[in-house]
């Protein structure tokens, strides 16, 4: 792997992970103006974004089989193009039904590039640099959600709210012909044997369960739609793991959760990705419904600590490279933990540097957690078991995401003392600093699994998988 020049891939990678990631929160501030273009009510709108989340993680899972079907360039324009062809639909979508429409084609391209990237970081940096690399997608994860609220609720003000998608299509279109010239084929093809049925109860697992836990937030708990799609999820889940066990060439191997220090590394990076998302929910609500600040210094609050968690990627990935993601993660949940702690304590007047201050600790020790932690997983995995170990990160982040989120909602608004018209903002924000309370324990949970992280280097990684590799032959 020495002779490919790594450069130019990592940017087209990094460029396609950074517009497919920016996609998922871009329109969460232009919605209202959705709602009046197209004449919707707040929970028909709210589709836009749920239905990219959807989508997204019902591909995720099928991405190892896919990596293994096709050659990497091929799978790259391919996964690229979609997301440029459904960006494109959106830019001159005339209703709500072509809309959704190229939310979907959007979202089935942007599935595949994480677990792909991640794939290729793996394949064509040895290991003891992987923490560096890994870095580099670290800060894509972290900014480019925290950008997309920024940066749409600037542009639509001043533009229409299509302007979105005509912005992101030609950096679209640019990455798709660079990646024509200079992507190589990394990864190996083992051609695995199409199982229809696995990707049907696959889809209909991960959907229904995604689905189910997204309506919860908005619906309730007690909605027939939510309770049915939970049971179908779970029921079609089942049915689905049973089945991966059974054949020769599964979709995504399970068995990579034989592997003790993955699981809970992977168990971390959940409950680290549950910390990131919960808190750019609920915190914005909180800040805009009952501490009355404005939906601009809701944006504000959240870009210094996304700066943070940007910049210190790279810098833990270095550090990872020398001493391993013990120390790290331990460090990061810590923080986690404390900041939560500290958003317990919210009241009507809680000032915005304080807000700012607390959040930007926190994104500092998720950016601790995140990479550091996925990296020392899929470092303990043999190469065959790479686009596994990727996918498997990636769906368990988007299932994670979606029923930490929903479930810190509900606690949100059922433990607040009045949530009626009448609710004082006290009353409501006594619901907020309950959540924390579980996001607090949550993280505390996390930071006694990592102490049976082991403290080994990517270097003794490296030798251990060496020594694995040749008493296998």
């Amino acid at each position: 792997m020495e002779e490919i020049n790594k450069l130019p891939i990592v940017i087209v990678l990094i460029t396609g992970a950074f517009l497919a990631i920016l996609n998922q929160t871009l329109l969460a501030t232009a919605i209202p103006h959705i709602m009046e273009d197209l004449e919707l009510t707040e929970n028909t709108a709210q589709w836009v974004t749920t239905i990219f989340m959807l989508v997204n993680g019902i591909m995720i899972p099928i991405t190892a089989f896919l990596i293994e079907t096709f050659t990497t360039r091929r799978l790259f324009i391919t996964a690229m193009s979609t997301f440029a062809i459904g960006t494109f639909i959106c830019a001159i979508s005339p209703n709500f039904f072509i809309l959704m429409t190229g939310r979907v084609v959007q979202a089935a391209g942007a599935g595949i590039m994480m677990p792909l990237m991640m794939t290729i970081f793996l394949l064509i940096f040895p290991i003891e640099k992987r923490g560096t690399a890994m870095g580099t997608v670290g800060l894509v994860i972290g900014f480019a959600p925290a950008l997309g609220p920024v940066v749409s609720g600037w542009l639509v003000e001043q533009f229409p709210w299509r302007s979105l998608f005509y912005i992101v299509l030609p950096l679209a279109v640019i990455d798709v012909i660079v990646a024509y010239f200079v992507m190589k084929n990394i990864t190996k093809r083992t051609f695995p044997k199409v199982d229809i049925l696995s990707i049907i109860v696959s889809t209909l697992g991960f959907g229904g369960i995604l689905y189910g836990f997204s309506s919860a937030g908005n619906t309730g708990w007690s909605d027939s739609v939510v309770i049915l799609s939970l049971l179908v999820g779970t029921i079609s889940l089942v049915i689905f793991i049973t089945r991966q066990f059974t054949l020769a060439q599964p979709i995504l191997e399970f068995r990579v959760f034989k592997n003790k220090l993955f699981t809970i590394t992977m168990i971390i990076g959940m409950i680290g990705f549950i910390g990131l998302i919960a808190a750019e929910t609920i915190l914005p609500i909180y800040m805009q419904n009952m501490a009355g600040y404005s939906a601009f210094e809701s944006g504000l609050m959240i870009l210094p600590g996304a700066l943070l968690m940007g910049i210190m990627s790279p810098i833990n990935g270095r550090i990872f490279d020398r001493f391993g993601a013990r120390y790290l993660v331990i460090i990061g949940l810590l923080l986690l933990t404390i900041t939560s702690f500290l958003y317990t304590r919210l009241t009507p007047d809680t000032s915005l540097p304080y807000l700012t201050i607390v959040f930007a600790i926190r994104m500092f020790g998720i950016s601790m957690i995140m990479m550091p932690s996925t990296t020392a997983g899929l470092n303990q995995l043999s190469h065959r078991l790479i686009p596994h170990g990727s996918a498997m990160t990636n769906t368990m982040r988007q299932v994670a995401a979606s029923i930490g989120t929903a479930l810190l909602i509900t606690i949100m608004t059922a433990t607040a003392l009045n949530s009626g018209e009448s609710a004082s903002a006290l009353e409501q924000i006594h619901g907020v600093n309950i959540s924390f309370y579980v996001a607090t324990g949550l993280s505390l949970f996390g930071l006694v699994l990592a102490f049976f992280i082991k403290g080994t280097t990517p270097a003794e990684d490296r030798a251990k998988l060496t020594t694995e590799r040749e008493s296998e032959r």
